[in-house]
C-alpha cells in the first residue's frame, strides 16, 4: 500500500494541536505560522524560554520545508502546488510537537537518512563543534542553506530528531520529521 497524504495528515492532527497546515510553502506562509503560533503560545501563557525555542526550531523548520522540497509525485500535481509540504505544531504532556513532511525524491534518501543518524549520533559538545565547524567551512549551497538547519535544531533541542521515509512508489517517499521541545531542554 502506498503512502496517503490526507490520512497521515489526519493522523498527525489529531490530540492537542496548536497549528496544522498541509499546502504550498511560502515565504508568506512561513510568516504567517510563526506570528500565529508565537500568538496562541502567549495567550497560552507560556514561558518566554520555551516560546522562544518553539519559534527557533520553528523557523529552521520551515526554511528547511521551503527550501529543500522536491517536485511532487505526478499524481499530486494537479491536487497540490509545487511546493507542498505539511506542517503540525501540537502540545504533548509538557512538550511540544513539530513535525514537517514532503515528498522527496527516492536517490536523495540515502544521503538525508545518513546525515540525520551522524547528527543523532553526537553529543551535545560534539554538535556544537559540528556546527563551528560548518558555519566556518562550509559553502552556501545552491538552495542558500550551508547544512546548517538540522544540526541546529538537534542543538536547540537537545534531542534527538525522529524522521521516516514512506514509500510512496519507485521515485518517490513521504519524509516526515518530528521534532520534540521539552521543557527540560530549555
Amino acid at each position: 500500500m502506498s503512502f496517503n497524504v490526507q490520512e497521515y495528515y489526519e493522523e498527525l492532527s489529531g490530540g492537542n494541536v496548536i497549528l496544522s497546515y498541509k499546502g504550498s510553502i511560502t515565504t508568506d506562509l512561513i510568516n504567517n505560522v510563526l506570528d500565529t503560533v508565537e500568538t496562541k503560545l502567549q495567550e497560552a501563557d507560556e514561558e518566554s524560554k520555551i516560546r522562544k525555542k518553539i519559534y527557533n526550531v520553528l523557523v529552521e523548520s520551515l526554511q528547511n520545508l521551503y527550501h529543500h522540497i522536491d517536485e511532487l509525485p505526478d499524481k499530486y500535481k494537479n491536487e497540490f502546488n509545487s511546493k507542498f509540504g505539511i506542517l503540525v505544531v501540537s502540545k504533548e504532556d509538557a512538550s511540544y510537537k513539530i513535525s514537517v513532511g514532503n515528498f522527496i525524491k527516492s536517490e536523495k534518501i540515502k544521503y538525508l537518512k545518513d546525515k540525520i543518524d551522524k547528527i543523532n549520533s553526537l553529543s551535545k559538545e560534539e554538535l556544537k563543534d559540528m556546527y563551528k565547524f560548518i558555519l566556518n567551512h562550509q559553502k552556501l549551497s545552491a538552495k542558500g542553506g550551508g547544512g546548517l538547519g538540522l544540526v541546529d535544531i538537534a542543538r536547540k533541542t537537545g534531542n534527538k530528531l525522529n524522521y521516516m521515509f514512506q514509500n510512496f512508489n519507485n521515485d518517490y517517499y513521504f519524509f516526515n520529521l518530528d521534532i520534540l521541545i521539552t521543557e527540560a531542554s530549555t
